[in-house]
């Protein structure tokens, strides 16, 4: 037993600091997301050890020296999206607010067939605007008569391949966007939306690829970023949102925050983790909703699951642009933005290759 409690804390150890490697490699990248888990397995591996073995010898008391400082190098990760820490975005103090929008935000997962439930679950919530990831082209026809009617906007693009979105919207949108900003069959959005008082601003919806076997994390990170430049340098206030495969604490939606000047409404309320919705323990934060501080919040639910892997989130949101200044959103210093256009010139350069082998094999629709 001591020996399982020795290893298991080794492993632990090495998962809570692997990540400070700053490489794309996806079995590097995909321990971003479990630091909760880490901390509190690790937390138990410690106390079980010292309840049944004490402290030990010199060499055993530097092993749980190290313990101690992993499962705090985790904590300090996760606190921030605890009820305890300070909120970043602020609520909104308007009694009636007259710019306020609700966004509803799911992965719908393809291959789920409950398209009827996920219907009831929009049609009784009632957004202002919807956005669906993994839609493909039955889920499109399963829905379109309703949603259609119901939001007189839209913006499609369903694909076979887990990556399609659709966008639908009661508010007006102009300049609207289907852009492939890194790989060509993985589509972001881009409109800016007009509200009843003629206030404008834009919306850009993403999914890029998450961290899996054998395929490293170059691309998302590039999209992420390209993104948040351009939410950057666009006119109107900006909101970014959708399914972005990565955790609210990664170093990469740090990077993304500073970049874009956003902010993020989980810091100090929680982690509203929205996948996996089919296993209770494993749960991560990785449908998001980031915007600059001319907005205020009203809302923040994670809403009931239809069958899908990920929960549905809704946020309410009121453009109040003249309270801006009480809010302070992360900046990037300039090494920071250096390090932002190295990852979008690498992520470009891996998208341009992964593109150039789909065309060969035949994977990639002309």
């Amino acid at each position: 037993m001591k020996l399982t409690l020795i290893i298991l804390g080794f492993v632990f150890t090495i998962f809570s600091f692997l990540p400070f490697i700053k490489s794309p490699l996806w079995w590097i990248r995909v321990l971003d997301f479990p630091r909760l888990h880490v901390a509190i397995i690790l937390t138990a591996v410690l106390i079980a050890y010292i309840s049944m073995y004490g402290f030990g010898e010199t060499s055993e008391k530097v092993m749980l020296l190290t313990w101690v400082i992993a499962i705090l190098n985790e904590v300090r990760y996760i606190f921030r999206f605890t009820p305890v820490a300070k909120v970043e975005a602020l609520r909104s103090e308007q009694k009636n607010p007259a710019n306020a929008f609700t966004i509803m935000i799911s992965n719908v997962r393809m291959v789920n067939k409950k398209h009827q439930q996920f219907k009831k679950l929009v049609l009784r919530e009632n957004p202002d605007m919807l956005i669906m990831n993994e839609p493909n082209e039955a889920w499109h026809e399963s829905v379109r008569k309703e949603f259609d009617a119901l939001f007189p906007y839209s913006i499609k693009k369903p694909l076979e391949n887990t990556y399609g979105m659709l966008f639908w919207s009661k508010l007006k949108l102009h300049n609207s966007e289907i852009r492939f900003l890194v790989e060509e069959e993985i589509p972001s959005f881009y409109t800016v939306v007009e509200l009843p008082t003629g206030k404008k601003f834009d919306l850009f919806t993403v999914h890029p690829q998450p961290p899996r076997l054998m395929r490293n994390t170059e691309t998302r990170e590039a999209e992420l970023l390209i993104v948040a430049k351009q939410a950057k340098a666009t006119k109107y206030p900006s909101i970014v949102a959708g399914d972005l495969n990565d955790v609210a604490w990664s170093s990469t939606t740090k990077l993304f925050k500073k970049i874009s000047n956003m902010l993020d409404p989980r810091v100090g309320r929680g982690f509203y983790n929205t996948y996996n919705a089919l296993i209770p323990f494993f749960r991560y934060p990785l449908d998001h909703v980031f915007y600059n501080p001319e907005f205020r919040l009203l809302s923040l639910r994670r809403l009931d699951k239809f069958g899908s892997d990920h929960f549905p989130i809704a946020i309410s949101l009121n453009y109040e642009p003249i309270t801006e200044e009480e809010q302070e959103p992360p900046k990037a210093d300039l090494e920071e933005k250096e390090e932002a256009q190295e990852l979008i010139q690498e992520g470009i350069e891996k998208g341009e290759e992964l593109n150039q082998e789909k065309k060969e094999n035949g994977e990639l629709r002309q």
